[in-house]
């Protein structure tokens, strides 16, 4: 397995494809604790993180901001007391691509940074 979450980031344009059956398959194999959820016919990579505060919520919901604004590359952040849910998907393509697995993986590994 590769470390998914040092893969660069590509340019989606609006005629970019959407990642293959095949591809989501391989690709979700490296964050296997994110859902593929089908919502309003997109497909979307949706996680929830749970944890100690509101501090740490927010302390990771800006971390996540960072990447999304390094990629510009933005998820759907929702954020509670001591719980962060995160969605990401390509807007411009309407569902999946390899990008969202890649932010995936980096929102990840700045959660276990923060343990």
């Amino acid at each position: 397995m590769s470390d998914l979450k040092t893969h660069s980031c590509e340019a989606c344009s609006p005629n970019a494809p959407k990642a293959t059956e095949e591809e989501k398959q391989q690709l979700h194999k490296e964050v296997p604790d994110w859902e593929i959820l089908d919502i309003d016919g997109e497909e979307q990579l949706h996680k929830v993180y749970k944890l100690k505060n509101f501090v740490k919520a927010l302390e990771l919901t800006n971390k996540i901001g960072e990447l999304a604004e390094e990629e510009d590359h933005h998820p759907v952040v929702v954020l509670e007391y001591g719980k962060v849910a995160v969605s990401w998907w390509s807007h411009e393509i309407g569902g999946l691509h390899k990008n969202d697995f890649i932010l995936a993986a980096r929102t990840d590994a700045a959660f276990n940074d923060m343990q």
